[in-house]
């Protein structure tokens, strides 16, 4: 019996050692990622405003790569996803990664000097997803929370979704979504999306 606990107990403190490793891992992509970015666009600024292509490259350069788009566009379709086929879930996911681009990289070129903190790594519940806490310190104004949660993906972390001031991205996309496809299906939103991308992309030029 006594063996058994010993076991027991050195069991859970593997585990959550597993834990805080993945936490740790987690926070450290989200870290890094945001580092590099806001460098980048501190020094590059007016150039990037000058020219918003720049700025829709930089996004997919440096942060979509560590965003899981296969899971997020399942998860914002929800049981249209399961309806719909190859070739119009493709579709649907080259167009919502380009909406996203166009979202973060509006925001970025709004970013001034604020100081973002990671007050502390929320562990996850299970070994292979964590949450990660940053809050945007803004002068005057409140601080702003932002969570990103994510998975591990073949030995990478991937984020699946961000929520800002408790605001979920993907909650708050699948609701939009849900009622342009009731009202005329996942053809017309996918079609719709595509021609807004155009339009920001001609601008861009």
């Amino acid at each position: 019996m006594k063996r058994f606990l010993r076991v027991s107990i050195a069991s859970l403190l593997l585990a959550m050692s597993a834990l805080a490793f993945a936490g740790e891992a987690a926070v450290e992509v989200v870290r890094s990622t945001t580092d590099q970015v806001l460098a980048r666009v501190k020094t590059d600024k007016e150039a990037l405003r000058a020219d918003p292509g720049k700025m829709y490259n930089l996004v997919a350069e440096l942060i979509f790569p560590h965003f899981d788009f296969d899971i997020m566009s399942q998860w914002v379709l929800g049981d249209s996803w399961g309806g719909a086929d190859a070739a119009s879930r493709a579709a649907f996911e080259e167009q919502f990664r380009k909406l996203l681009v166009r979202t973060y990289a509006t925001a970025l070129l709004e970013f001034s000097d604020q100081t973002i903190t990671y007050p502390d790594i929320e562990q996850p519940t299970q070994p292979h997803t964590a949450a990660v806490r940053q809050e945007i310190n803004q002068e005057g104004a409140d601080v702003l929370p932002v969570l990103y949660r994510l998975h591990d993906k073949s030995g990478e972390w991937k984020v699946f979704d961000v929520s800002v001031d408790g605001v979920s991205l993907i909650k708050t996309y699948r609701a939009s979504f849900a009622a342009a496809i009731k009202n005329d299906g996942l053809p017309a939103l996918i079609k719709n999306l595509e021609a807004k991308n155009q339009q920001y992309a001609a601008q861009a030029q």
